[in-house]
């Protein structure tokens, strides 16, 4: 945003006069102080200036700021803004000034030869002056601009801007809160179609307007204003950098640091200011490199601002609440040779999470979005973190949670895992209703199956699901799938115990009556409800949580899952891989029985049978979860994990048609014979009969 004051000088509407831009173009990181060691460790060999942005390019974009930006400038900085048109006479005409110290009133008169500003509105502006304006004929348009923060006063006579009260700093009490006073109205000559901020006053003829002010903390006001405004960060640098501050500027929202980059500008070490009530050694450290400096002009103001709250930073809810931003006057940089050099100092990054360099572009991003383009994150410590960005723009450190680790081809995995589970929920499906055919016949092993399926159907519906629900951005919802899916994944692993269980019964207390069907659905159904209504119940257990990929932290999967924090951790190594562990290893066992009695009997050597009885009831023991235990040991475990169990159903349908199949053929009866009896041990040993 790029506004034009000039000085007065002599004739000064006469004058052909240049505008001069005075705001910096929009340029922001997050900076820190390194030692001399960490320059090395910082260096970006592939960090290449482009000559196109500091030159041409550059000069074409603060034409298109200075354009753009004029409005902006003129309706969000300005606390007091006046427009009208002067009805004048014909022959010579003065702009007269008088302005004082002090709190009580600025009048904005004329007549048929004199404009007049006076009053009793600035906290160190004194000027009383008289100039000849130009004859131009016809009426004259002007605007009168009151910025109290800065304690400027800018007059606009026909498009050309020009500074009555030139900044001196940004000031802790000033007057504004300007509340209409006396109007006096004119026959003939005086101020027309005044207006402020754009709102009409009156049309007719007035000589003379007063506002009334008031003493306020501007500071604070100006910072309450910079918190509702989308982009109130980028308002703070712009009133830092007019205030033709050198040095250090204190603001309740931010602290800024302004340096004056000459022409032996060599790199400078700045140390930000630190807020009230923060150890002046924790605040972020910054080195700014000599490249930084324009070539072509002989002096460049550089504004550090250090925002110690993300508040200003709507939607930052990652990062954490140090922010830091740089300005260059005049510039936008990108591309450095060297990097500039931040560091932040920050509560403890733990083992379960990552740290990243992150900026937001505002040339690129209307709304704040975080990216770790051109910056380098080096790892200090776990309270310290530096970034080294070959660019200037607001910097933050991103902060996101990975309890594991990161997933390497996490998009690859998501879509077999995906696709595995779409498969799984129609083979439930097809299941479903051929077990369901099998209740006629009372046979309690059908019964079971179908606990079985349902529940498999439901954790891998939910699974696919869980994705799109979390992002949607609906934490209720989300806290509520993120259950359901937990007890989907429990009554899962309760129903593969169910198998083995009642397998073990079927073989090995052939002579003992059956537990009764709701036994079996009381320990699938029931007993899994348990946990997560108490999870539930205790809040903070269920929401979403996010799995990193090793290439991206900033794209990661999102999914209705239990959250991340130590109490969450502990729940989960004891109710799931506690379950887990258990079912696996008692489905092992059961296999191992299994083998064990029928592996002398003739069918088991026909090596197609023994292998759909081994892996038939592995899907129904879950030993194929087995998996996760070893996924450390190679990426091609991780991928036989997800297509092997994502596909769980798919092979329950398989294992159930191929002993259907088998059950029609000669000699395979349910008789009770040596022979039938033997393949239903090999292929479903626990639906004896």
């Amino acid at each position: 945003m790029v506004s034009n004051h000039h000085k007065l000088s002599g004739d000064w509407l006469s004058a052909a006069l240049q505008p001069t831009a005075t705001k910096a173009a929009r340029g922001r990181i997050y900076h820190r102080h390194s030692a001399a060691d960490s320059r090395r460790i910082c260096s970006s060999s592939d960090a290449v200036m482009d000559p196109g942005i500091r030159t041409f390019g550059g000069i074409l974009l603060l034409a298109f700021l200075a354009l753009f930006g004029r409005q902006v400038a003129t309706e969000n900085d300005k606390d007091f803004k006046l427009c009208g048109s002067w009805i004048h006479g014909s022959h010579s005409r003065n702009l007269i000034v008088n302005l004082t110290t002090g709190c009580k009133n600025i009048i904005i008169s004329a007549n048929d030869s004199s404009l007049y500003i006076r009053g009793k509105i600035t906290a160190q502006c004194n000027r009383s002056e008289v100039w000849a304006l130009d004859p131009s004929p016809g009426p004259t348009h002007f605007c009168v601009f009151w910025e109290p923060l800065l304690d400027m006063l800018i007059m606009e006579v026909n498009n050309t801007n020009t500074t009555l009260c030139d900044s001196h700093g940004v000031q802790t009490r000033c007057c504004t809160d300007l509340s209409s006073g006396a109007q006096n109205k004119s026959q003939h000559h005086g101020i027309v179609n005044a207006s402020i901020h754009g709102d009409i006053i009156t049309g007719d003829a007035i000589a003379e307007y007063e506002f009334k002010g008031g003493v306020i903390d501007c500071k604070k006001e100006f910072c309450d204003k910079a918190v509702q405004e989308s982009r109130g960060a980028n308002m703070i640098e712009d009133a830092v950098m007019r205030s033709k501050t050198v040095g250090s500027v204190d603001l309740p929202c931010a602290q800024s640091a302004v340096v004056e980059m000459n022409e032996d500008f060599a790199g400078y070490n700045v140390t930000l200011p630190a807020p009230h009530s923060v150890p002046a050694n924790t605040v972020p450290l910054l080195h700014l490199p000599a490249c930084l400096k324009p070539a072509r002009s002989k002096t460049a103001k550089v504004v550090c601002t250090y925002f110690k709250s993300s508040t200003l930073f709507q939607g930052s809810a990652d990062v954490l609440d140090e922010v830091v931003g740089i300005s260059v006057e005049n510039e936008i940089i990108t591309h450095l040779p060297e990097p500039v050099r931040i560091k932040f100092h920050h509560s403890d990054i733990l083992a379960n999470q990552t740290a990243k360099c992150v900026s937001w572009d505002t040339r690129k991003d209307k709304e704040i979005k975080w990216r770790m383009e051109g910056c380098k994150t080096v790892h200090i410590s776990s309270k310290e973190t530096e970034c080294c960005c070959n660019h200037l723009t607001y910097f933050a450190i991103l902060v996101q949670v990975n309890p594991t680790r990161k997933v390497h081809h996490l998009q690859a995995l998501t879509f077999i895992t995906a696709v595995g589970c779409a498969v799984s929920i129609v083979s439930c499906a097809v299941l479903f209703v051929s077990l369901c055919r099998k209740r006629r016949a009372k046979d309690q092993s059908s019964l079971v199956h179908r606990g079985l399926v349902v529940a498999l159907f439901l954790l891998c519906l939910l699974f696919v699901l869980t994705g799109t629900i979390a992002n949607l951005g609906q934490d209720e919802v989300c806290q509520f799938v993120g259950a359901l899916l937990h007890y989907a994944l429990l009554s899962t692993l309760c129903w593969m115990a169910v198998e083995v269980l009642h397998t073990f019964w079927m073989i090995y207390m052939v002579f003992s009556p059956s537990p009764k069907t709701w036994i079996w659905y009381l320990l699938g159904f029931g007993l899994p409800a348990l946990p997560v209504v108490i999870l539930a119940s205790m809040g903070n257990f269920y929401g979403e949580r996010m799995v990193m990929p090793s290439d991206d932290v900033s794209k990661p999967y999102r999914m209705c899952w239990m959250t991340e924090s130590h109490a969450t951790l502990l729940a989960h190594f004891i109710i799931n891989v506690g379950l887990l562990a258990a079912v696996v290893s008692s489905g092992c066992i059961m296999l191992f029985l299994v083998a064990r009695k029928i592996h002398n009997r003739d069918e088991w050597r026909r090596n197609r049978v023994a292998f759909l009885s081994i892996w038939g009831l592995s899907c129904l023991f879950g030993t194929t979860w087995m998996l996760i235990f070893f996924e450390q040991l190679s990426e091609t475990v991780v991928f036989f994990f997800c297509i092997i169990n994502s596909l769980q159903g798919f092979f329950l349908m398989l294992r159930f048609y191929a002993l259907e199949r088998m059950r029609k053929k000669p000699g395979f009866g349910t008789d009770g014979s040596s022979t039938g009896s033997t393949r239903q041990h090999m292929l479903q040993a626990q639906e004896k009969s």
